[in-house]
């Protein structure tokens, strides 16, 4: 009975590829390349981009059913299907890169430890395509796997682990294998997902090994720079100037409070791309990344403070710090959750987007060009990533 029904889903599938096919469209085996490939759950189009589903590795197999101007829309599962931009995405070279649809299993799974991280190995047989998010409450990892089916009986689990508590897996449809990392603790300090051969690894950070902020290694990213001059005032008060102020004076307060690694993504006014922030603050792996921001609208009238984050375990320390934030008697613009700025989407590190106050209102302009306001912010900042640890630790 089951080798019947997977005939029959073999030969839809292969229907569905002829019947694409049949109306122009070009269907096709690609795969994931360049730097910080993601997918997006969506076409639509918004300030930062569509609502993404998450960064992948390269290198991936997707299966291209139809161009739409700058992407891609492909098909992950038999349910699920994902937008990427085209740049993403390569035609394959693989000999066994065909339409004709395979019977992905998974295999075993290990989990170990290092010094800094444990790390859970999925034995595949592709380079598949995933996402990840991540819950709170209980505080686990959730990763879903597209395209593949369970085959395993043997998950060896070493007991040297520090924060993975346990390890399951879950079929929520017959082709997506839910991985569930079950985290000690309450706070999730990051990890990353990436292929090694066809092996899907994935990550998890320790807690930093003494509580305390003065042990947290905290990466600063003053945003703009250079020609991307970011907001400008009425007054013509450049973003990209004050983001840069207000950053320095942050390293300097936590520098006074006994915080020795602090990392700024920027030191003078030169234009970073986003792109490459992302891979530095990669490559540096901070505890906590905090970006400085001043926002502006259209209405004059709309000022205030707001903190950003993308995936739940950022929660709480962009709660904490608006609190902070705002007994400085700035007004409150919100606490804003899956934003979609690049910045906010990796999940090696806590992070959180303050946008200080609104450079298009008079008022929270003339706060912004004071050096007192930016000391003031600083400790602000400070108070909250304390307040969070609290909490945390």
């Amino acid at each position: 009975m089951k080798n019947r029904l997977l005939q029959l889903f073999y030969a839809l599938t292969i229907l569905w590829i002829v019947t694409l096919s049949a109306y122009g469209q070009q269907v096709r085996v690609g795969r994931t390349t360049g730097d910080l490939p993601y997918l997006e759950y969506s076409d639509g189009m918004v300030r930062l981009g569509a609502d993404k589903m998450g960064f992948i590795d390269t290198a991936i197999r997707v299966l291209v059913m139809d161009s739409l101007e700058n992407r891609y829309k492909v098909k992950l599962s038999q349910n699920w299907e994902a937008f990427i931009p085209k740049r993403f995405v390569r035609s394959s070279t693989h000999a066994a890169d065909t339409l004709r649809e395979s019977t992905f299993l998974s295999a075993s799974w290990h989990l170990s430890a290092n010094d800094r991280s444990d790390v859970l190995t999925v034995s595949l047989p592709e380079r598949l395509p995933y996402r990840s998010f991540q819950s709170p409450a209980p505080n686990k990892i959730v990763v879903d796997v597209f395209g593949v089916s369970t085959n395993t009986t043997w998950i060896t689990q070493l007991t040297q682990t520090k924060i993975v508590k346990n390890v399951y897996r879950e079929q929520v449809e017959k082709d997506v294998l839910r991985i569930h990392i079950e985290l000690e603790g309450q706070q999730n300090w990051g990890y990353s997902i990436a292929y090694v051969k066809n092996s899907l690894r994935i990550v998890v950070k320790h807690a930093p090994a003494k509580k305390g902020i003065k042990h947290l290694f905290i990466a600063i990213d003053p945003g703009h720079g250079g020609a991307a001059k970011g907001a400008v005032s009425p007054n013509g008060t450049e973003e990209k100037t004050y983001n840069l102020k207000f950053a320095k004076a942050l390293e300097a307060y936590l520098h006074r409070k006994g915080v020795k690694n602090v990392y700024l993504t920027r030191t003078e006014d030169v234009d970073v791309a986003t792109t490459d922030r992302v891979l530095k603050l990669r490559a540096v792996d901070p505890d906590l990344l905090i970006s400085l921001h001043l926002n502006a609208s259209s209405r004059p009238e709309i000022k205030g403070v707001s903190t950003y984050y993308h995936h739940n375990g950022s929660r709480t320390v962009s709660k904490n710090i608006l609190e902070e934030m705002i007994d400085l008697g700035l007004s409150e613009f919100g606490l804003i959750g899956n934003f979609n700025f690049l910045l906010n989407s990796p999940t090696e590190y806590t992070n959180s987007l303050v946008e200080i106050a609104f450079l298009s209102n008079e008022e929270d302009e003339q706060r912004i060009l004071q050096d007192k306001f930016h000391q003031q912010t600083a400790e602000k900042i400070y108070r909250g990533i304390v307040k969070w640890l609290k909490d945390v630790q």
